[in-house]
């Protein structure tokens, strides 16, 4: 059994819906308006330590949908997972939790918010699929381009 306490360890604990909200500020006057409505979808990602190699990994969608400048509905939905993984080099954790872990999360997500528009009386706003390492790559992309500026910059 010695043996088993350097082998990499990655493997889902629990997955849960963490918060949900929907708003219609407006009803229900928004509700007679013929206009088109115009939806702008914001995701957000998150990753904190829990325990001793335990990580909650979190999905955050924001779905704001506008008719002429005013609110129609506002849903944000944050679904969650927690994680053991262990014996991971640090690099190697960063992409698991930043890719690896939204990617099983977020089906959970895009159905908790076409559920919640669909309950609501509206269409469904179905969430596009995320490529999460094009996301995390572009934000290691962006955090070297600030290093390294800040490294240039005079104090």
């Amino acid at each position: 059994m010695a043996d088993d306490t350097n082998t990499p360890v990655f493997q889902i604990q629990r997955m849960y819906l963490k918060d949900l909200s929907l708003e219609q500020p407006n009803a229900p006057q928004i509700l007679l308006e013929q206009a088109q409505p115009q939806v702008d979808i914001k995701l957000s990602l998150a990753a904190e330590p829990v325990a001793e190699g335990l990580f909650e990994v979190s999905v955050t969608a924001t779905v704001t949908t506008t008719v002429e400048e005013k609110t129609l509905f506002l849903i944000e939905a944050k679904q969650a997972g927690i994680f053991e993984i262990r014996n991971l080099p640090q690099e190697q954790l960063e992409g698991i939790l930043s890719i690896v872990c939204p990617q099983m999360i977020y089906p959970y997500l895009r159905a908790i918010v076409s559920d919640v528009c669909t309950r609501a009386g509206f269409p469904p706003v179905l969430l596009t699929e995320v490529n999460f390492q094009a996301m995390f790559e572009a934000q290691q992309a962006q955090l070297m381009a600030q290093q390294t500026n800040g490294e240039s910059a005079p104090n």
